[in-house]
């Protein structure tokens, strides 16, 4: 189906299969993709545990495609699905863009789900997939055939970022964790733990949409941390830290993770949670300002966490399908790191019309994007990323209160 897209109604594009023909083309670039059509699918948390940081980051991944309508010779085609954050769900969404031929997929969102969708219907189909908000350090170590790539740092790198915070800045000796138990939760505990110059007392796992946390809270507190890292998502951190507010004075110092920074956090738990820090990969590439006005403009609302990494994601996705001249898994795999690494013209979110034009008629091009300058390395991983240091606003509301660079 062929029809317009005004950028507030993707808002309303769940879950539906969109053809975007977009005649002419911005700067005058050059016509080696006319009329050629890039096939992009979406696979992000809409519903579910990650239902409330998901659909902000869907919107992100799709406001490429409705920037592009009018500026570019290409038709773009589309596809969105909810992988519910549930690995089962995520496969049978994937399977969906895989059926309908999308070589390319711009997700999905909880290692644990990404993890899966790309061994058992990504990498066998031979479909690119780049994460926006996938960071558990398994993903690297995925046979991938050179498919698998994220836009977001890997916790190897938030792992040694948060262990900086909790010695540097709260000057804490001792730690514990709490993580959710899956990929994401294991191994950025892990990752932290063998960066800590301290002593990690505990390290307790918790299911997700548990009723209570209380035992759980028990075991990390119990010898008494000088700082407990909390790793997980809203829908069991709401009651995480209810329990906390209910049953300890909440004075010790606590750091959560990207997959709980939520400005609605200290309304649902009904605390200002003045306690709490967090970490999280910060959107600081050159086209940061221009995203950020382009996503408020189509969405009235602030960028979140991992929107501008998907916003990237999309990005390169496209750009790379451009430079491969053809709607093949195999083929754009191959250009991913050729149209965002160093070397060439370089391309940023508001020139990625030209870009698409430049990739298509074989001009070496680097994208930078919002998110990052997007340099991959061999592994698909990014080499490197700037954190923020946030706290939580009483009444609603993050604030960043530094900003750390960190490398590969």
């Amino acid at each position: 189906m062929s029809h317009d897209i005004n950028r507030r109604d993707v808002l309303r594009g769940l879950g539906v299969t969109g053809t975007i023909a977009v005649a002419g083309c911005a700067g005058g670039g050059g016509g080696g993709g006319g009329g050629r059509t890039l096939k992009q699918g979406v696979l992000q948390p809409i519903s579910g545990g990650l239902g409330n940081l998901g659909k902000p980051i869907r919107d992100a991944a799709v406001l490429p495609f409705t920037l592009l309508e009018g500026n570019t010779e290409f038709t773009i085609d589309s596809q969105v699905e909810d992988t519910q954050t549930d690995p089962n769900a995520g496969q049978t969404a994937a399977s969906s863009l895989v059926d309908a031929g999308y070589p390319a997929v711009t997700g999905a969102a909880s290692s644990e789900v990404t993890i899966q969708v790309a061994k058992n219907v990504l990498i066998p189909n031979s479909v690119v997939g780049c994460s926006p908000a996938s960071t558990s350090p398994a993903i690297t170590d995925l046979d991938d055939n050179n498919l698998i790539w994220r836009t977001p740092p890997t916790d190897a790198l938030q792992g040694q970022v948060l262990a900086q915070v909790a010695s540097e800045n709260i000057g804490a000796s001792t730690a514990a964790t709490m993580y959710v138990n899956n990929s994401y939760g294991q191994l950025l505990s892990e990752s932290f733990a063998s960066a800590y110059g301290g002593t990690v007392q505990n390290q307790v796992s918790f299911p997700k949409g548990a009723s209570s946390y209380s035992s759980q809270l028990s075991q990390a507190l119990s010898d008494d941390p000088g700082v407990v890292i909390v790793i997980g998502y809203p829908e069991s951190g709401i009651q995480l830290f209810r329990d906390l507010y209910s049953g300890y004075p909440g004075d010790t110092p606590f750091i959560v993770t990207d997959g709980l920074k939520d400005a609605t956090l200290p309304s649902e738990v009904g605390n200002a949670m003045s306690n709490v820090q967090g970490t999280a990969p910060l959107a600081a590439g050159p086209g940061k300002e221009y995203f950020t006005t382009e996503y408020q403009n189509a969405y009235d609302a602030e960028p979140g966490v991992f929107t501008s990494q998907a916003f990237d994601a999309t990005a390169v996705c496209l750009l790379a399908n451009a430079a491969a001249g053809e709607n093949n898994g195999s083929a754009i795999a191959g250009q991913m790191q050729a149209v965002a690494n160093p070397g060439g013209e370089e391309v940023t979110p508001s020139t990625l019309a030209d870009g698409l034009a430049m990739a298509a008629e074989g001009t070496e091009i680097q994208y930078k994007g919002a998110s990052s300058a997007v340099d991959f390395d061999s592994n698909g991983d990014l080499k490197a990323a700037t954190y923020e240091l946030f706290g939580f606003q009483e009444g609603g509301g993050i604030e960043t209160i530094e900003e750390i660079a960190f490398s590969a």
